[in-house]
């Protein structure tokens, strides 16, 4: 009986304090960072601007059928756990194991990574200050917001999302005023998009490799699913997040990638130099400012990217820590990190997450660096393979929900286009992991072959291992043995 009301008790402070608002920011604000604000520019310098279009979209598209899959398994079971859960009740138990740690090691050491890039930003404005005295200080803020409830990790990234959005419409505006002249002088007219091999810059392969690119700069949206668990109406915020944050994400970045190249010509040196993530002068949208007679457009595009990296380091330590909760609760991770403090926060499970970051932080600014280069080699494809499991998941479940006798009409939210949509993801997203890095083992670079793919081998070994331990109890789940009962929200 004890037991039975301490459970229950630990449940009821698992509260749902994310509103509508909170997840649609979050969802828009997961897509949107440096890979928009820095790597835009070397995706256009690479694949020319009708190139960069074509990888962006194709892509878009992509995760459009990967986030109705999610909708439709996030709504119908609105979990902590979101797809360590949905592995585990629509695969494997195993697979949902490795789903889970795979995911909580992508967001840990992305915050490491996120530490790492606002000591960079910072040196903009004070170069004499030691990075590791900002990673101290973003670290504390980012743990402290997490710390005080969901409801204060939701408002952070609403406001945090929110700067991001306003300096992309911005931008958006501003560019559209200076193709048609309105603007910075004379305007450049098509003459970007005819210039030398434009608009296509490299034929097929160039687009393929901006399609990895234009992968990890969508990485992020699925964090909505996470959040489900504790939405206060996921049944309806969810669909609602799912529809219209798409169509946002992709107006952001097809319409920020064709102001580009309209505006600055795919052979422009700062645009291969904005790639490289550091160098804020040469951002394209930092270009395009300053032309439209924006005189501090340097610093004030670094504050935007300073607020995209908190932004991302904010979201990553929430979802890595109610996955890590989300699995110990479900006894693949140690009890501990299930305990929760009295507004529902698993307070264990976000101090272990916080030391993993600073631990990966830390192994950037000590030694050569290379421990923290194979840390972040290992995640690299850790967004992709989340992505291919929830697309499998979903087929397996919507598969098995119509084979036990139940109607697809009763789903609080229909993925529109199942089947088709995600065989199509799975097939897209297989292309992306595989080409990484052809080149390199075309030309038999083992080194950077094990460096690019580094993520694959660590997730199938967590699986195998996995199904060694517990042997038969974590074959997969047959269809008609699924468990595709749905989750009841009672009204608070």
């Amino acid at each position: 009986m004890g037991m039975t009301a301490a459970s229950a008790s630990e449940e009821r402070r698992l509260r749902r304090g994310l509103k509508s608002r909170h997840l649609q920011m979050i969802a828009i604000g997961g897509a949107i960072g440096t890979g928009l604000f820095l790597g835009s520019g070397g995706t256009i310098s690479q694949a020319g601007p009708g190139g960069a279009l074509l990888a962006y979209a194709a892509i878009g598209i992509m995760v459009l059928f990967v986030m109705q899959s999610l909708g439709e398994m996030s709504t119908h079971l609105p979990v902590a756990g979101s797809f360590h859960t949905y592995g585990t009740k629509y695969v494997s138990p195993s697979f949902g194991f490795a789903m889970g740690w795979n995911y909580w090691f992508n967001w840990a050491i992305t915050l490491a990574a996120e530490l790492v890039a606002a000591g960079v930003i910072m040196s903009f404005w004070l170069p004499d200050v030691p990075s590791w005295i900002w990673a101290a200080v973003f670290l504390i803020l980012l743990a402290g917001l997490n710390f005080l409830s969901a409801k204060a990790f939701g408002e952070g990234e609403f406001w945090f999302a929110a700067i991001k959005v306003t300096a992309v419409l911005a931008f958006l505006v501003l560019g559209v005023l200076m193709i048609f002249g309105i603007l910075g002088g004379t305007s450049p007219g098509m003459s970007n998009w005819t210039t030398g091999e434009a608009p296509f810059v490299g034929g097929w392969m160039s687009v393929i490799s901006v399609f990895m690119i234009a992968g990890f700069s969508f990485q992020g949206t699925e964090l909505v699913g996470v959040t489900a668990g504790e939405s206060e109406n996921p049944r309806k915020d969810m669909p609602r997040a799912i529809r219209t944050v798409f169509w946002r994400i992709m107006l952001f970045y097809i319409g920020a990638i064709a102001v580009i190249g309209f505006l600055l010509p795919y052979t422009d040196p700062s645009l291969l130099a904005s790639a490289n993530n550091e160098d804020i002068t040469a951002s394209p949208f930092t270009l395009v400012f300053e032309r439209a007679g924006i005189a501090v457009a340097a610093g004030m595009m670094n504050a935007v990217i300073l607020t995209a990296i908190l932004s991302a380091g904010n979201s990553g330590l929430y979802a890595s820590t109610r996955m890590l909760y989300a699995m110990a609760k479900e006894g693949t991770a140690p009890r501990l990190f299930a305990r929760l403090n009295e507004r529902g926060v698993p307070v264990m499970a976000l101090l272990a997450t916080a030391m993993i970051g600073l631990f990966g932080f830390l192994t950037e600014i000590m030694g050569d660096g290379g421990a923290y280069t194979w840390l972040m080699n290992v995640s690299g494809l850790s967004g992709f393979i989340v992505w291919v499991g929830i697309a499998w998941c979903h087929f397996r479940f919507r598969r098995a929900y119509v084979r036990q006798g139940h109607n697809v009409a009763d789903l609080p939210y229909r993925a529109p286009l199942f089947p088709i949509g995600p065989v199509i993801a799975l097939i897209m997203l297989i292309v992306v992991i595989i080409g990484q890095n052809v080149q390199a083992i075309v030309n038999g670079q083992l080194l950077q072959v094990a460096s690019a793919y580094a993520g694959l081998p660590a997730f199938l070994l967590l699986w195998v291992i996995h199904r060694i331990v517990t042997g038969r109890r974590s074959r997969m789940v047959a269809l008609d043995d699924m468990d595709v009962e749905g989750l009841e929200i009672k009204a608070s």
